[in-house]
């Protein structure tokens, strides 16, 4: 069933999108958006653009339109839960999981092994990775947060789109990268070249990685790396572009003879939770193939 709302203004010259995303908890202004998009709001019974500037007392309407059934299927994968709550998970994902069904791959993801635990999150929308309010790569091991209703969902991704969601990852690099801290900004897209790839382009979306030198390692360097957008890739891309690729990494970086997959690890993920407004983070440490390459190149 549809679920219908409405609004009467109680503010003058706000856009529609952002008054809605303030005063309706289940939406994000990009859900609202799409919604105004696809004629699902209006206002005083008329279609409306997100960009209308509202005036006092415009009598607005919001259609959610009922997910369709999901044909996402439960399957029973253990998940290391570090926390929940009512609202959220925070799951440490092993490497090699994929968050999500996509095209060639259409099982065996964390959105299946969720909803083996949690069966409710198939109502949570038409959306195939529901709950999902980030990724991780596939062979990024690391903390990843679940929301578990809409609301909690449309708050989590509000906090995303702001960057304010602290998000912390270990990486190995080849070579002895200096200065010992630094920021990264170069805006990314598409590789010309190569359409799967994502590369440093001009014209392409900005993005900011900051990283701090752990340690060096010999002719390696262990760095903390926190990327202040999430754009594709990012962290692989932005290390590649300046010289110090990440080891294990098949597609930007460099091959290991010490690992299968890239050395990256989402270590540390701080953001408030839904619920309370509270500042949280949750950690996670290296997983046991990432210790044993280190020990291997020392």
């Amino acid at each position: 069933m549809d679920n219908i709302y409405h609004f009467i203004a109680d503010k003058v010259d706000i856009r529609l999108d952002k008054y809605l995303g303030d005063q309706c908890r289940q939406l994000s202004r990009s859900h609202a958006q799409k919604l105004i998009a696809d004629g699902y709001v209006t206002v005083n019974d008329r279609v409306a653009r997100a960009s209308l500037k509202l005036g006092i007392g415009d009598r607005i309407k919001v259609i959610i339109p009922a997910p369709p059934p999901s044909l996402l299927a439960p399957e029973e994968i253990a998940l290391d839960i570090i926390y929940e709550d009512d609202d959220l998970l925070v799951i440490d994902k092993p490497a090699g999981l994929m968050v999500h069904p996509a095209p060639g791959h259409p099982s065996h993801t964390l959105v299946n092994a969720i909803l083996s635990h949690f069966p409710n999150l198939a109502d949570m929308g038409d959306s195939p990775r529901p709950g999902i309010v980030h990724r991780l790569d596939r062979d990024t091991s690391g903390v990843m947060l679940v929301a578990k209703n809409r609301a909690a969902q449309a708050s989590l991704a509000d906090q995303f789109k702001a960057r304010s969601v602290l998000k912390a990852y270990l990486a190995l690099v080849k070579g002895r990268l200096t200065p010992e801290q630094g920021i990264i900004e170069a805006p990314i897209g598409r590789d010309p070249t190569n359409r799967k790839r994502m590369a440093v382009v001009e014209g392409g979306r900005e993005a900011r990685t900051e990283y701090r030198v752990i340690r060096y390692i010999g002719k390696y360097t262990l760095l903390e790396v926190m990327p202040q957008t999430g754009r594709t890739h990012q962290i692989r891309v932005h290390l590649a572009a300046i010289g110090y690729p990440v080891v294990g990494d098949g597609v930007y970086g460099v091959k290991s003879p010490h690992l299968p997959r890239q050395f990256i690890h989402a270590c540390r993920l701080g953001f408030k939770l839904p619920s309370s407004g509270q500042y949280k983070e949750f950690t996670s440490e290296l997983p046991p193939d990432l210790e044993q390459a280190l020990e291997n190149i020392y």
